[in-house]
């Protein structure tokens, strides 16, 4: 999720590089077309989808997060496999695979995301939505300072004080909530180191997903036949088994934004997310939002605000990011 300037961070090259290596130049060129349109709508439903994924594993939230994410990686890994085979795309994938350092790099991040979908998992059956909002409305200003301290790139005035707020938002909750918002932090660092790891390198997030869900898949495996666990509903297992589908869904509908979209009107669509995530949690799971929670949120969408008009004024692209969640 950052074209944020000259020297700042990618994330489109973070998260993959959409369906060929010349997908930011075509999503430029192509914006204005007609297909920007058809972009608007997949879009829109990939960063809605994303928004209210916490009701579903809401209704999971009597199975264990560990179960649930071990049937997530399973699920998705097969639901993956057949879309790739539907649309002849091994070829690409097996190609990523002759590279010993692209392996190892995909490897790193395999482990980065089943951290950050164990604790979203996690967050959702204990009832903190709102923390996972929090988080991914951090995310996009806190890549950003990772690729300065990382990837040694220049952030300009406006953006230093954007992380600025950041920082203070996280503060605010640490020192004055009741505690330490750790699932925030948690979800916006995995993240964030996984885009790190993802933009070293060429594979779009779709074949980079594949790959990730398989090389998690024995673990996944192991865990679910020897693990103790309690005897789960067959309505359960059915809802279980759509984790690939959800999972693998929003994300084709992004890489299709991606081709059709410029990259500043995906930079303003993936609010949407994290605003829905908020919308849920207080209006669906009654979760409280004291002023505390509240002043964090607001100091969030005042960073936001900052960066987005340092970006409009500077006419350069928005942190862009497609969520692991």
């Amino acid at each position: 999720m950052i074209a944020a300037g000259q020297r700042s961070v990618s994330l489109l090259s973070v998260t993959g590089k959409s369906d060929n290596p010349t997908a930011q130049s075509n999503a430029q060129a192509t914006a204005g077309r007609p297909g920007s349109r058809a972009g608007l709508f997949y879009g829109l439903g990939a960063y809605t989808l994303w928004g209210i994924f916490p009701l579903y594993f809401h209704a999971l939230s009597e199975v264990p997060p560990w179960v649930v994410l071990c049937h997530r990686i399973l699920w998705s890994s097969l639901f993956l496999a057949v879309v790739i085979s539907l649309r002849g795309e091994w070829k690409a994938i097996w190609h990523t695979l002759r590279s010993r350092r692209q392996v190892q790099f995909l490897a790193c991040g395999s482990v980065l995301l089943a951290f950050n979908w164990l604790i979203f998992i996690y967050a959702v059956g204990s009832h903190q939505v709102l923390e996972t909002s929090l988080g991914y409305f951090i995310n996009p200003l806190l890549s950003v300072a990772l690729g300065v301290v990382f990837l040694r790139e220049r952030l300009r005035a406006w953006q230093w004080v954007a992380v600025l707020i950041a920082i203070i938002a996280v503060a605010n909750l640490a020192l004055c909530g009741s505690a330490f918002p750790w699932i925030a932090v948690s979800l916006a660092c995995t993240f964030g180191f996984y885009g790190l790891v993802r933009k070293k390198l060429d594979i779009n997030s779709l074949h980079g997903l594949m790959v990730e869900t398989t090389l998690l898949l024995p673990m996944a495996l192991a865990v679910l036949a020897f693990a103790p666990a309690r005897a789960i509903p067959s309505a359960t297992l059915g809802l279980l088994s759509l984790s690939g589908f959800i999972t693998a869904v929003p994300m084709l509908m992004f890489g299709a934004a991606l081709r059709r979209l410029k990259l500043s009107t995906i930079g303003f669509l993936q609010y949407i997310s994290p605003t829905l995530n908020l919308m849920v949690a207080v209006t669906v799971f009654h979760e409280p939002l004291d002023g505390v929670k509240l002043a964090s949120f607001a100091l969030c969408w005042l960073g936001i605000a900052v960066y987005t008009a340092d970006s409009i004024l500077t006419r350069h692209p928005q942190a862009v990011a497609n969520e692991p969640e």
